[in-house]
């Protein structure tokens, strides 16, 4: 299988702290079996380059909003729209096959809302979350789903 291609958006350092760990998690799957993909990941930033993505990839992004409770109001989504202009630009968006969101429990409705709104906007499959950083458990769940959408997607089993 191909690697599987990740693009995010890290404003804190913990998605890009998750993401670095599950390239791990995936170099040492591979390593035992040659079937199980590696993991490309760029990062998105205001500095970054829109280019025309031509294979199928997963955004991971983190909720940031602006204050109230995410349902009603309080859906302005904070300093991750650099991603969502990424996805909306060229064709990109027609590539995207999974979106894996972060953020903090405590945050009830909240929590994950941006990704959700990403899957929504770009219709795509909300496929994962983990809160804030991440812990080691989380690393085989979220790959485990990254594999079995791209499987879906490319037809394997």
């Amino acid at each position: 299988m191909q690697p599987l291609r990740i693009l995010f958006i890290s404003i804190e350092g913990n998605t890009r702290n998750f993401v670095e760990n599950l390239t791990t998690y995936a170099a040492k799957q591979h390593a035992q079996n040659a079937e199980s993909p590696e993991i490309t990941a760029t990062e998105i930033s205001e500095a970054s380059d829109f280019v025309a993505e031509t294979q199928p990839y997963f955004c991971f992004v983190p909720t940031y909003l602006d204050g109230g409770n995410g349902i009603d109001n309080g859906v302005k989504e904070l300093m991750t729209n650099v991603l969502g202009e990424y996805i909306a630009y060229a064709n990109n968006a027609q590539h995207l096959i999974g979106v894996v969101g972060s953020g903090n429990r405590n945050f009830n409705e909240q929590y994950c809302l941006t990704a959700k709104r990403y899957a929504k906007k770009f219709d795509a499959p909300f496929i994962a979350n983990y809160e804030l950083r991440g812990v080691p458990r989380d690393e085989p769940r979220v790959y485990d789903a990254l594999v079995a959408r791209m499987k879906e997607v490319i037809g394997h089993d």
